[in-house]
């Protein structure tokens, strides 16, 4: 198992929800010490290990409160080597059912969230000698039938991917994607059925997906668009 620099911070978005917290587990399994970002709350503030990971609350939807959260990450006096965009929503409805709100709503949540977050981090990781951003679209996103606007936003999120991967490869900094279909979350088994759990996937095989994408051994990775599908 690649170990991850001490000396560096890795900061998680959405680190609240149940990818949140497996991949806040792996990072710290490897040695890395974690800022959890994601909106406030008793399950933010679990978060907390004293030298380990530091939660702080803050909507990732707004540029100005993203902006003064990283802030609070320059305040901690360790330089970001490693963001990890994983803040996201969902919303179902065909196209008779979109309404300003929903569309709205769900570009914020999905693609403004991910973009405030790489504004504020890619010249703090490119001050620290490089490093990585990973993302979180969607299988919805490139193939299948998905809900109109999900599948729309996550796939801005994909393209938004690729285009910071070319912009950020100067600076030392990569950029890739994970692509799940179903993960195997609470919310998610409150839907499926047996065979469905059975074949979703679990955060914590995708958090394992995504430490390696942030460490040394996925070096020559940049631009890339990796299926977490399982069987899903």
């Amino acid at each position: 198992m690649a170990r991850m620099s001490p000396q560096n911070a890795t900061v998680v978005t959405g680190a609240a929800g149940a990818l949140g917290r497996a991949v806040v587990d792996e990072f710290r399994s490897r040695g890395a010490y974690v800022v959890a970002l994601d909106r406030p709350g008793d399950t933010l503030d679990s978060l907390a290990v004293t030298g380990e990971v530091q939660p702080i609350a803050v909507d990732l939807a707004d540029r100005t409160d993203v902006a003064t959260a990283f802030e609070a990450v320059d305040a901690l006096g360790m330089p970001v080597g490693a963001l990890v965009a994983l803040a996201g929503g969902y919303a179902g409805g065909a196209l008779s059912e979109v309404d300003e709100e929903a569309l709205t709503g769900l570009f914020d949540t999905n693609v403004g969230s991910l973009l405030w977050a790489a504004q504020a981090a890619a010249p703090r990781i490119a001050s620290a000698g490089g490093g990585s951003i990973v993302t979180v679209g969607s299988r919805t996103a490139v193939t299948g039938a998905a809900p109109l606007v999900h599948g729309t936003t996550k796939a801005a999120v994909v393209r938004l991917t690729e285009l910071l991967a070319e912009d950020l490869r100067t600076q030392g900094i990569r950029v890739n994607s994970v692509l799940p279909s179903v993960i195997d979350t609470p919310a998610n088994r409150s839907w499926m059925d047996d065979d469905m759990v059975a074949r979703a996937v679990a955060p914590a095989a995708i958090a394992k997906v995504i430490a390696f994408l942030c460490s040394d051994d996925a070096a020559p990775v940049s631009g890339a668009l990796v299926p977490v599908y399982g069987d899903a």
